[in-house]
């Protein structure tokens, strides 16, 4: 771009809050008390994200009478569950070619399963009248490289070969940017069923007064210190307190397992976004956007993007940083080169927006996995269960996570419990320097593939070949 070009993009952050835009709400509710003296449970669920949310809620709906305990290190839902874009996908895979890529044989079954776990999401929000801005308006994966069109275009006939094609509409020119109007978009693929759009704090905060409701005693600003077996149970201990519990459901995702064994299998990765002051009724009609869905594109460095319930734009993605040894610090929850980098593709998405300005620019930590979708597990002979490696996907998928660590905590045989996918883990990363360095080879791999019409070198070939992989 120009140098002019430049100054205006950057003119356009200059008013940023460096605060995600869905935590920075005055309806935001104030938290519980912190634990202060011992208690005893049934089940103790650690972490108030959407993980820890649906399982305390959905083990009440399961057994009314069961004494359920949720803690929370700071508050609920102000980590990835408060920062993300809000897409709440169907898709337990993390994709469809992820999915197809690793558990072909299932890939029906998970389907099905997920199209289920997205229409229970829907059925809760309402039964609990969670007021989060829920939208049923489905995705367009967007081709904006020719490589990227005939990419898309064998997806979606793989898709309908294996009769997993229902609610999907093929989209190009025109037709396409008369949904999303960019002179970047050369073709997309519609998912009209798949994903919801909501306000990802708001659904969060929902799920809390749910919890409440149904007698879930939640202790926030509480960290779960140390673990350990106690009888026929376990002891948690908290800054203040001891919790004596018969099982322990793990929902910290990217933080610090409290299982040591299982922290290897999860890395950090920063993700970054932008949000739009809201359009003008001219800025609104000429990108058109009157379907509301989500968007993102085909590249492997990606973006995603979305419009709010007051007709905002939540532009992120692309930039994913792994912060050296995998390391957590709030110090990464802000990067100013990123956020400049995020205009800059944004103005070139939407040349016709020129002059709006962004209204906050925020980031977060996101735990990924080398398979990119969820693994599942129990520790200390059954008495806890976890679930990790969401990679950015979590919205929808963690519901289904909290099912399935309630199967196993019950010691159940479910159609859940008995998917190659629950049963199997992925790859653990490499210790360091050799995970950092695998990373940064992988991210420029990535980088080039995207530069040379996606041509993927011998480094991710080898990965392809080994099921492995780095993403957000």
């Amino acid at each position: 771009m120009a140098p002019v070009a430049m100054r205006s993009v950057a003119k356009s952050l200059s008013e940023a809050k460096p605060v995600s835009y869905w935590l920075d709400d005055p309806g935001r509710p104030d938290p519980q008390p912190a634990l202060t003296s011992d208690e005893k449970c049934d089940l103790l669920v650690i972490g108030a994200g959407y993980s820890g949310l649906w399982t305390a809620l959905l083990a009440k709906e399961r057994d009314p009478g069961r004494d359920v305990v949720l803690i929370e290190s700071k508050e609920a839902g102000w980590a990835a569950s408060g920062r993300n874009g809000g897409f709440c996908a169907a898709s337990l895979t993390h994709g469809f070619a992820n999915g197809l890529a690793r558990w072909p044989g299932e890939l029906a079954k998970l389907e099905e399963l997920g199209a289920r776990n997205l229409d229970a999401i829907e059925e809760a929000v309402a039964r609990y009248g969670i007021d989060c801005d829920f939208e049923r308006t489905g995705e367009i994966d967007v081709a904006t490289e020719p490589h990227q069109v005939e990419e898309l275009r064998e997806l979606h006939e793989e898709a309908r070969r294996l009769g997993l094609a229902d609610g999907s509409e093929w989209l190009e020119g025109e037709a396409l940017r008369a949904e999303v109007n960019s002179p970047t978009f050369l073709a997309g693929l519609w998912d009209r069923e798949g994903v919801a759009m909501l306000n990802p704090a708001k659904l969060a905060w929902g799920l809390k007064r749910a919890c409440l409701e149904q007698g879930v005693r939640i202790y926030e600003n509480t960290r779960g210190l140390k673990m350990a077996r106690a009888g026929a149970g376990m002891t948690v201990e908290t800054p203040y307190g001891t919790i004596l519990a018969r099982r322990v459901a793990l929902g910290t995702n990217i933080f610090p397992s409290l299982v040591k064994r299982v922290r290897p299998f999860t890395v950090p990765v920063y993700d970054y976004a932008l949000m739009t002051e809201p359009l003008t009724v001219e800025q609104l009609a000429s990108v058109g956007w009157k379907n509301r869905p989500g968007l993102g594109d085909s590249a492997n460095q990606f973006h995603y993007f979305r419009i709010t319930k007051d007709n905002r734009i939540l532009w992120g993605g692309y930039d994913a940083i792994y912060p050296y040894r995998g390391k957590l610090d709030s110090e990464y929850d802000h990067r100013p080169e990123t956020y400049l980098k995020l205009a800059e593709h944004f103005f070139t998405a939407f040349p016709q927006l020129e002059g709006v300005r962004f209204s906050h620019a925020w980031g977060g930590a996101i735990d990924t996995c080398s398979r990119f979708s969820a693994f599942f597990g129990t520790a200390h002979s059954g008495r806890v269960a976890y679930a990790a490696g969401y990679t950015g996907l979590g919205v929808g998928a963690t519901r289904f996570g909290a099912d399935v660590m309630l199967d196993l905590l019950d010691g159940l045989s479910t159609e859940r419990t008995r998917l190659e996918m629950v049963k199997s883990k992925p790859m653990p990363f490499p210790p360091e320097p050799l995970a950092w360095t695998g990373i940064a080879l992988t991210k420029w791999s990535l980088a080039r593939a995207d530069a040379r019409g996606g041509h993927r070198n011998l480094w991710l070939r080898t990965l392809d070949r080994l099921g492995l992989g780095f993403d957000s």
